[in-house]
């Protein structure tokens, strides 16, 4: 394939997600796939060492809070319990060298300073490599003293206050402040360090941050965003760097990354400051009929009751998708009922639905229970589809999201990153020892 003018960059970014359970990937019952990984360390430990030799560019690791009223609706999908976010990335920290590390944390149910003293005490521990995905929470009030969720509109106010925060502790202590002299017994020059004083609709944060100073070289720590809703996106545009959305139409990528953009430019930022990065699930073989063989036995092995009412529940799509007819088209309310969490999500999956009149088999052959798109294919099949939608100028690169673990990984890493090596589409090896400048982004 030739290249074209719209290709943002020299390479492709890979980013790979992991969720912190048990299993990585809908399909847990495959007799290879891991089931105990929230409780034995070294299956994390094996998936990220498989990443940094794909020289995927980072991690992200989700995590949420949620209430759980009725655990009978768990008694078939993996995902619960989870590991702590920061304390397992803190482990992953010292089994890897050069791949990236970004952790979820809320800014609806913690405080600025804590988090700031995390994620930058992550990113000495990783010698630069830390990131911080910005989420407001799709629920979990019901675990913090608070009645239920807390408002959409006011979570976003809180987030944008929370991060001005957050990266002003972060800069509240020069990263040459901290002198160590012990010829003249100078410990720290205080005309480097520097109180905050923040006083805001939502917080009161004095500072300095009682944290290692950020790394001078390295930057600060990457901030990345989760969030495509109106509120969403203005958000992203003002502090988010790597950007994760859900996207299955190219033209709707190209749009949504060119809105982001042109948002970004009231603030003073661009596509410099922006890494757009859908998810992909693909199922990967050595030929397309070895992936479509692969492909059909992972649908052997899932649970479509249990993925199709995930889907519906994550998506408020309002209907019961588990016991819709087989073979007829899903026929969707006309007017959705307004969610407080996945928004953005809810719009796309109801678009796809009616778009295509897809029945539920479709939608079991199209998404994960996420909302994500399966793509199923050679390794020059997934390559095309990510150099098309790269070379379109539509993406960044990719958060690519496994359907399982380690095989997938392994599947993705063996045969996808060496085809996309060989087209020049991406790096084969790092630039760097530090995130940030294995983005590409600015320095700060």
């Amino acid at each position: 394939m030739t290249s074209h003018s719209g290709r943002p960059r020299e390479h492709l970014v890979l980013g790979a997600y992991l969720g912190g359970g048990g299993t990585n990937g809908d399909a847990w019952r495959l007799p290879e796939a891991d089931v105990d990984a929230d409780i034995n360390f070294e299956r994390y430990s094996q998936y990220v060492q498989i990443l940094e030799r794909g020289k995927f560019d980072s991690i992200f690791l989700y995590d949420n809070v949620l209430p759980i009223p009725d655990p009978a609706v768990l008694a078939r999908r993996p995902g619960f319990p989870r590991w702590d976010t920061f304390t397992l990335l803190a482990a992953l920290a010292v089994v890897t060298k050069r791949i990236g590390l970004i952790g979820t944390a809320s800014t609806t149910f913690n405080e600025p300073y804590n988090i700031a003293r995390k994620v930058l005490s992550l990113d000495h521990l990783s010698g630069g490599r830390a990131g911080w995905n910005v989420v407001t929470a799709t629920g979990g009030g019901e675990n913090f003293n608070l009645p239920g969720h807390v408002g959409h509109a006011e979570r976003y106010r809180r987030a944008h206050e929370f991060c001005d925060v957050v990266t002003g502790l972060w800069h509240s202590v020069e990263p040459d402040a901290i002198v160590r002299n012990k010829g003249t017994g100078q410990w720290l020059d205080p005309a480097k360090v520097h109180t905050l004083n923040h006083k805001g609709e939502f917080y009161a944060v004095q500072g300095p941050l009682n944290a290692p100073p950020r790394i001078a070289q390295a930057g600060q720590p990457v901030i990345a965003q989760a969030g495509s809703s109106d509120d969403g996106k203005e958000l992203a545009a003002r502090i988010g760097e790597v950007i994760y959305t859900a996207e299955y139409d190219r033209a709707h990528a190209l749009a949504f990354r060119n809105e982001l953009i042109a948002r970004a430019q009231k603030y003073g930022r661009g596509a410099a400051n922006l890494r757009v990065l859908p998810g992909l699930a693909p199922i990967v073989g050595k030929t397309r009929a070895d992936a479509h063989r692969k492909f059909e036995r992972y649908l052997a092995y899932l649970d479509h009751e249990a993925t199709l009412n995930g889907l519906a529940s994550y998506a408020s799509l309002g209907i019961d998708l588990a016991h819709w007819p087989k073979g007829q088209p899903v026929t969707l309310p006309d007017h959705l009922a307004q969610t407080n969490s996945h928004k953005s999500r809810q719009s796309l999956i109801a678009r796809w639905i009616r778009e295509r009149r897809a029945t539920t088999d479709d939608i079991l052959r199209f998404f994960i229970a996420g909302g994500h798109r399966l793509i199923v294919g050679s390794a020059g099949d997934i390559a095309d589809h990510m150099q098309e939608w790269f070379e379109a100028g539509a993406v960044d690169g990719f958060n690519i999201m496994f359907t399982s673990a380690p095989t997938g990984m392994e599947d993705f890493v063996d045969l996808v990153v060496p085809e996309l090596q060989r087209r020049g589409l991406f790096k084969t090896d790092y630039a760097s020892p530090y995130l940030r400048t294995n983005l590409g982004l600015p320095t700060v």
